[in-house]
């Protein structure tokens, strides 16, 4: 088993990338008027819970869990045509900017040199 520092950032900045791709989700079909009104309902209540003063037993936990879990059935209950739609440009626009950001070349005159003065 490879327990080196960049497998474990590599699996710290994938489960990062997937809470933010799920939210990214979220807020696509949220804004998509193909998405029954009714439905766009639980990710708005699960939003209101979590700032409400009302929690159940641990307070953060709680809020989390359910601000998951309603957000996860609204994209359960969306209609999968859409939803892998959306997902294709989330993925899309990931790669992109990676495959752009792998694709930029520096010169060393591009590189310069500065120096930190501080002021009051």
């Amino acid at each position: 088993m490879n327990k080196s520092p960049e497998n474990n950032e590599l699996k710290n900045t994938a489960f990062f990338r997937g809470i933010s791709d799920h939210f990214k989700l979220v807020w696509a079909l949220w804004i998509d008027p193909r998405i029954n009104p009714l439905l766009k309902l639980l990710p708005l209540g699960s939003i209101l819970y979590f700032l409400s003063p009302l929690d159940m037993v641990i307070p953060i936990i709680d809020d989390l869990g359910l601000l998951w879990f309603l957000t996860y059935l609204f994209i359960e209950l969306s209609p999968e045509e859409i939803v892998a739609e959306h997902r294709q440009k989330i993925i899309n626009t990931i790669y992109r900017e990676w495959k752009e950001a792998d694709d930029v070349q520096f010169d060393e005159e591009d590189i310069q040199d500065a120096e930190f003065t501080e002021t009051n």
